[in-house]
């Protein structure tokens, strides 16, 4: 039912003039979503106030209540049609009212870790899109039909959430940007394996996938009260530039499970990272930092390694924001291992200098749909030189795209095999005093797979030919003069 809702909405999106793209549709749908899921939410914490004998304040106003503007219902819980707004009435109430009253949170919360601080930042950072009113009133009736009151209900409704991020993420000048593949997610967070009490990052938070497959990780049934305390206000955090990213990320968050998240609307590396003090590091970074991206000249003075290229950048920060002996999984393109420019040889030196550089996880081409380049994921701690570098090159026997994406199942041999560095075909480890120490060069070189012949330019060949057709002419003329 839920899969029909969402289709059936972006049906309606599609006709409006307002929305013109998956991104259009993910926001919209986005904002109508949330304030359905927050008056589920108030019901049932007025419900568990009441059966704890206290009175439950809402945080809505009544007449912003979902119940009330949106779909009043009569006795027999059927929508009043009388009561019921659509048309121009329902969109001028949306854009001059309800978005104003929302916006306004932020400036009264007490702080930026409630659940009023998000609702003020969300309404802050999106507007209505929908231009008709009659369209607004059908994804609104669609939405209302949706349920969030049993772990079940919101489990399918974080996971059709995380399909819609997909699709925006495929459907073109976006793809790795939103979505990053979540197998490949939840082994970075085997890899790592955070642990209740640390303290987890994302610098790049795009739509909070890194950090909600580490909540899923952490969240189990036996949690005691003060874990999960610490599980929903002292473990993830975040900080995202882009406003719809900001806003998917914090919803995402709050469908997985995650009440009031962490994150900050700002530009990481407008912060100067020699301002990082203790106080501010983490014990543990997932990150996808943007891929290609290039940066200011202002921007670049906050690092001591001056690059335009923003992943190179976001590396520098996760280094310093690390605590000593915290641990990193950082997606990056695969140039950065081989680059001969300076910043990258400076970069890969300050990385195997400062952090144990463990493990490097290779990726085959088409791992992100649509992004048109080639990443590893680096793995590594904080605070002791790196020795020896295990090296994993994952080699599939079919061609990654939207119809054969990426499965955990591929990369179950990478695990089993990096608990204890094992040597295989697809795996091997290099002393770091071995590579050259004047490039820092640290490029995916299996020494285990057979290197094929080289495919050669047609005009070789011929060429070739024509050598060969020469050479056999002139031992056929010296056979026939000893004729």
């Amino acid at each position: 039912m839920f899969e029909q809702i969402f289709k059936n909405v972006d049906d309606i999106l599609w006709k409006d003039a307002g929305c013109g793209s998956e991104l259009d549709y993910v926001e919209q749908t986005s904002w109508v979503l949330f304030l359905k899921y927050l008056d589920d939410l108030e019901k049932e914490k007025k419900v568990g106030a009441e059966l704890a004998g206290k009175t439950y304040e809402s945080v809505i106003a009544p007449e912003f209540q979902w119940s009330i503007w949106a779909v009043p219902k009569d006795k027999d819980g059927k929508l009043d049609h009388h009561k019921a707004m659509t048309g121009d009435d329902l969109v001028d109430f949306v854009n001059q009212k309800l978005f104003p009253y929302l916006k306004k949170f932020k400036l009264e919360s007490e702080s930026a870790d409630t659940i009023q601080y998000k609702i003020g930042e969300i309404f802050s950072e999106l507007k209505n899109r929908i231009q008709s009113g009659y369209n607004l009133r059908e994804v609104i009736n669609l939405i209302d039909e949706l349920k969030f009151g049993t772990s079940a209900e919101k489990h399918e409704m974080s996971h059709l959430y995380e399909a819609k991020i997909q699709n925006m993420g495929n459907a073109g000048r976006n793809g790795g940007e939103y979505y990053t593949p979540r197998p490949l997610i939840k082994t970075i967070v085997k890899i790592v394996k955070p642990e209740i009490g640390n303290k987890i990052y994302d610098g790049a938070v795009g739509s909070a996938g890194f950090l909600c497959e580490a909540f899923n990780y952490l969240n189990h049934p036996n949690l005691s009260t003060v874990e999960d305390e610490i599980l929903q206000k002292k473990t993830f955090y975040g900080k995202e530039k882009k406003s719809l990213a900001y806003i998917i990320g914090i919803m995402n968050m709050i469908f997985h499970g995650i009440s009031s998240p962490n994150i900050i609307h700002t530009n990481t590396l407008a912060e100067n990272i020699t301002d990082i003090q203790e106080k501010d590091r983490y014990d543990v970074v997932l990150a996808n930092p943007p891929f290609g991206g290039k940066e200011r000249v202002e921007v670049q003075q906050n690092f001591p390694i001056k690059t335009s290229e923003t992943a190179f950048l976001f590396l520098q920060h996760f280094i310093k924001i690390l605590k000593a002996g915290g641990r990193a999984g950082v997606v990056i393109k695969n140039t950065f291992l081989s680059n001969t420019d300076n910043a990258s040889v400076s970069l890969r030196r300050h990385l195997l200098e400062n952090c144990n550089l463990h493990t490097i996880l290779d990726m085959p081409q088409g791992t992100f749909l649509g992004a048109g380049v080639k990443t590893v994921v680096l793995f590594f701690e904080k605070g002791s030189a790196t020795r020896k570098v295990f090296y994993y090159q994952l080699n599939l026997d079919r061609n990654l795209g939207k119809t054969n994406p990426l499965s955990e199942k591929d990369l179950e041999e990478f695990v089993q095999l990096q608990k204890e560095f094992k040597d295989s075909d697809n795996s091997w480890s290099v002393n770091v005093g071995d590579i050259d120490q004047t490039t820092f060069d640290l490029s995916v070189k299996n020494p285990n797979k057979k290197e094929e012949a080289p495919l050669r330019e047609p005009s070789e060949i011929l060429d070739e030919i024509a050598s060969l057709d020469a050479e056999s002419a002139e031992i056929l003329k010296e056979i026939k003069e000893l004729l």
